[in-house]
């Protein structure tokens, strides 16, 4: 199984940047596709980026442009670099994995983090 934890969510401003982080837990890292997804009050959960086991990256197109996945299997940790930052973006910032295959659907991963608030105003 993998345990996921989320950090570095906050206030900014629009215009302005902010990375997340993603600790994952197993020695199974390496073999997971990565996902992240973001829930704003009153909507559903909506698919933000992913990150295979070779490093191919996939975005919305809402973020595309924007924000940067990646990935250090040495550190069991998967990043989420946003730029640019609209209040839009405003949301809570859920980590997610699966064994296999991107997917842009959240029924689609088997495990997730408790979720980080990010928050951009104008």
């Amino acid at each position: 199984q993998v345990q996921l934890v989320e950090s570095g969510g906050g206030l900014v401003q629009a215009g302005g940047s902010l990375r997340l982080s993603c600790a994952a837990s197993g020695r199974t890292f390496s073999t997971y596709v990565m996902g992240w997804f973001r829930q704003a009050p009153g909507k559903e959960r909506e698919f933000v980026t992913a990150i295979g086991s070779i490093h191919n990256t996939y975005y919305s197109g809402s973020v595309e442009g924007r924000f940067a996945i990646s990935r250090d299997n040495a550190k069991n940790t998967v990043y989420l670099q946003m730029n640019s930052l609209k209040p839009e973006d405003t949301a809570i910032y859920y980590c997610a994995a699966k064994a296999s295959g991107i997917s842009w659907s959240p029924a689609a991963y088997d495990y997730w983090g408790r979720g980080t608030q990010v928050t951009v105003s104008s």
